[in-house]
């Protein structure tokens, strides 16, 4: 489990759960619970996405994969551990402030995103269509489900905590979502583009797994033109809220110029 968490990587999500907490005028600790537990599941996902049964990939966040160091058995089990220690962690969050109903909120918000109508479902399409022939349709259910719903429940989770209205919360999920495609446009294209040594993991991976990729259906040209539309989407839709972050805004343009 500590091989594959402190292994380093952006660490997007639980940043993107602290500036959207700051956003809405959130300053207490109730959200770092939460933020631990999001880079646990997100963790998780990645230790699973390696095995021999899915990606079977033998890098990842720069050294070897947890499946090569500690064998399938043990892999699978960290991985396990992993999402059932985030919703552990995450329950610190309703001793740290006892009477805030927002927790309640923001743990339901978690094991939703994270399960079948969320991060699993996309994985499951995921499998199910690898080297078989994709549907844009399809492939939107893929990234919106796969990568953008743990950063929407990042997001969703800094808000609520924060008291973010109803309204307020359906923007929020907005924005995110359209990071999370954005996110998943660019990671294909540094798959085809990138540096291995810079990315930490293998480039071109998806074409020998057999996937349908964005670029795959859209091409290059489009994908980077997609890419860097629904980024700049999602800042006016940010910038649209009435509060500012500027680092909010900034990181996620910075989303478009990444190379790992």
């Amino acid at each position: 489990m500590n091989y594959s968490f402190q292994a380093g990587g952006k660490r997007l999500r639980p940043l993107l759960m602290q500036e959207t907490y700051r956003l809405f005028g959130g300053t207490g600790k109730v959200v770092e619970p939460f933020m631990a537990a999001i880079e646990m599941i997100h963790t998780y996902s990645l230790i699973h996405d390696d095995l021999p049964a899915l990606d079977n990939d033998e890098y990842r966040r720069g050294r070897k994969t947890s499946h090569v160091v500690f064998g399938e058995a043990m892999a699978i089990l960290a991985g396990d551990a992993l999402l059932n220690y985030a919703f552990e962690t995450a329950c610190k969050a309703f001793e740290l402030e006892p009477g805030n109903q927002t927790v309640a909120r923001a743990f339901t918000i978690l094991a939703k995103k994270a399960g079948v109508n969320g991060m699993i479902g996309g994985q499951v399409v995921d499998v199910e269509m690898t080297g078989k022939q994709m549907s844009g349709d399809q492939l939107h259910f893929v990234y919106e489900n796969k990568t953008g719903a743990l950063i929407e429940a990042s997001m969703m989770i800094g808000a609520v905590l924060a008291g973010a209205t109803e309204d307020e919360l359906k923007q929020v999920e907005m924005i995110a979502s359209d990071i999370g495609l954005a996110f998943q446009i660019q990671d294909d294209l540094l798959d085809i583009l990138g540096d291995s040594t810079v990315l930490g993991k293998p480039v071109c991976s998806d074409e020998e797994n057999g996937k349908v990729t964005y670029v795959t259906i859209h091409g290059l040209e489009e994908s980077k033109k997609d890419v860097a539309e629904i980024s700049r989407r999602a800042v006016t839709r940010l910038d649209q809220l009435p509060y500012k972050n500027e680092f909010l805004d900034e990181l996620i343009l910075e989303l478009v110029n990444r190379k790992k």
